[in-house]
């Protein structure tokens, strides 16, 4: 009996005895499947699947996917609106992490199993850690606009569990002691970076962009309003903060107040957009120039292996200590996110450990002696004497410290 005739597209054995399989796409031309099949049925079953895709508005044009991995990463990065310093991160990481693995390769061609060996690659290339994750980041994300906007291809094969992420050692938190000596190693008008840095858990690029007017001396405030953006080349630039949420009026403590002034008094112009910090030379402090100062402050003072984006987090962790709740920290440290604050509050075993010791103070006060528990219990009241607040020794015990209420925050 004669085999029916198919109602979409065609199946025929080459010589090889595999199966080839064609059909005619919604664009009016014929497209061959990528490969050929083993058997007629497979042919015919990949046939049926492309049907439904078509029906189903699922049909991507094979052609599309046929760009270079290299040159569709470069249009992405060039059509987004992102920062200076992102771009060029960017930048770095296709020229020095996907340029050299996959220039040949074509953005249908990238599977995930090619995306596993790159990482492979790099990382017996020796690339850091750090490097690979960013650079899978980077691709990830231009791959995913391929699926969901450009519909080049159908899924994105940078599914590598952990490949985007980093295990990062918790930073360091540093002495007060040190934080003033850092600051007193620097040459006098770099002081304050550190102090605002820690006390206020200022970022560089936030402290470059300070000026004179967003210093409130009476209200004992800091406005947070441009950042100082640093590329690899040119000038420092006036730029917005991080995120919307950097944009932010915060406080500093009191004993801040003579140093601001002193410092405005001594190293600020009187313009009220005059910038809070500048070099030697009258320009703003070149983040590799400070650290050259920075690297020679951190040996003198002993902590070699601090850096600078430390203090912030010390700042931070003081801030949690303090009692700073989730939301407050957020809004100190300009995030839009809690992941980042839900570390501080999480590294605060410190301050953890004096509640509990306070608590304990307060129990053991409270807690009747052993010869008289059971006549405190039997005599009559119907009280447990070893209750916190209940009876005249609980009461006494509970209120005997005298605890002022930050003493038990």
């Amino acid at each position: 009996m004669a085999r029916r005739r198919r109602h979409f597209g065609r199946v025929r054995q080459l010589p090889s005895g595999r199966w080839q399989a064609r059909y005619p796409g919604p664009d009016g031309l014929l497209r061959t499947a990528p490969k050929t099949f083993e058997t007629r049925k497979a042919a015919e079953k990949w046939l049926t699947d492309k049907e439904h895709e078509i029906n189903h508005g699922d049909w991507i044009d094979p052609d599309s996917g046929c760009v270079p991995v290299v040159d569709y990463v470069e249009t992405w990065i060039a059509d987004r609106d992102i920062r200076l310093r992102t771009r060029e991160n960017y930048g770095a990481y296709l020229r020095n992490q996907i340029t050299p693995y996959l220039a040949d390769v074509d953005v249908n061609e990238l599977t995930s199993a090619r995306v596993r060996s790159w990482l492979r690659r790099m990382r017996e290339a020796g690339v850091g850690e750090q490097r690979r994750a960013g650079a899978y980041r980077l691709l990830r994300a231009a791959l995913n606009t391929a699926v969901n906007e450009d519909h080049m291809i159908k899924r994105n094969p940078c599914n590598i569990k952990g490949a985007g992420t980093v295990e990062t050692p918790e930073r360091e938190v540093i002495t007060l002691d040190q934080v003033f000596a850092l600051a007193d190693a620097l040459p006098k008008r770099y002081r304050l970076m550190v102090l605002l840095s820690t006390f206020v858990t200022l970022r560089w690029g936030e402290l470059v962009g300070l000026r004179r007017e967003r210093v409130n001396l009476e209200t004992r405030t800091l406005r947070v309003a441009r950042n100082g953006i640093q590329g690899d080349k040119g000038p420092i630039q006036d730029g917005d903060p991080k995120t919307l949420k950097g944009f932010r009026t915060l406080t500093f403590p009191e004993f801040l107040a003579g140093e601001i002034e002193e410092h405005l008094t001594e190293f600020v112009g009187e313009e009220q957009d005059a910038l809070l910090f500048i070099g030697p030379r009258g320009g703003r402090p070149k983040r590799n120039n400070f650290h050259r100062l920075w690297a020679k402050a951190r040996v003198e003072v002993g902590v070699p292996e601090i850096h600078f984006h430390d203090l912030r987090h010390t700042g931070s962790t003081l801030a949690a200590e303090a009692g700073a709740n989730l939301a407050e920290l957020m809004q100190r440290m300009g995030h839009s996110t809690s992941r980042a604050a839900l570390i501080y509050l999480h590294a605060t075993q410190r301050r953890d450990r004096e509640v509990a010791d306070r608590i304990g103070k307060l129990a053991e006060a409270a807690r009747p002696s052993s010869d008289s528990s059971a006549e405190d219990v039997d005599g009559g009241t119907g009280t447990p004497a070893g209750k916190l607040g209940s009876g005249p020794r609980g009461t006494e015990g509970a209120r005997g410290e005298k605890p002022g209420a930050s003493d038990v925050a």
